[in-house]
């Protein structure tokens, strides 16, 4: 006889109040476990078996959203520093590393690319406006 995996009978018990044993008790059917199951798979970022079956269920919409908000405040910090501090000694700053998320492999570091002197921009667009 088959058993039910740990996070299922302990995601019934949390959420539903429901112990799987009363499946064997005759208290419970297959149909109402089935049921049990698809509401739990409805619930992302917090039943045990999402995340034992999908590791990106680990966090939550919040945390995801956190994650790329700081990703982009150290990306806006590092620009930031980037374009108004001397160049050649901001030359070898390396860019940051974003936030690993669950379930998703390492990042590669990205090339770095150069940032036009103000010199350069400002030539651009006096060749622009002579057009």
């Amino acid at each position: 006889m088959r058993e039910f995996p740990d996070e299922l009978e302990a995601d019934l018990l949390e959420f539903f109040h429901v112990d799987v044993l009363d499946f064997w008790r005759g208290r419970l059917s297959l149909r109402r476990i089935g049921v049990l199951i698809k509401a739990l798979l409805r619930k992302p970022g917090r039943s045990a078996l999402l995340q034992a079956m999908e590791v990106k269920a680990q966090w939550d919409e919040k945390t995801y959203l956190l994650a790329r908000v700081s990703d982009a405040m150290e990306l806006n910090n590092h620009l930031l520093i980037k374009a108004n501090f001397n160049p050649d000694k901001t030359k070898d700053l390396p860019p940051p590393d974003p936030i690993t998320r669950p379930g998703e492999p390492e990042m590669e570091p990205q090339p770095e690319t150069e940032i036009s002197s103000p010199q350069e921009v400002m030539e651009l667009f006096q060749a622009m406006n002579s057009l």
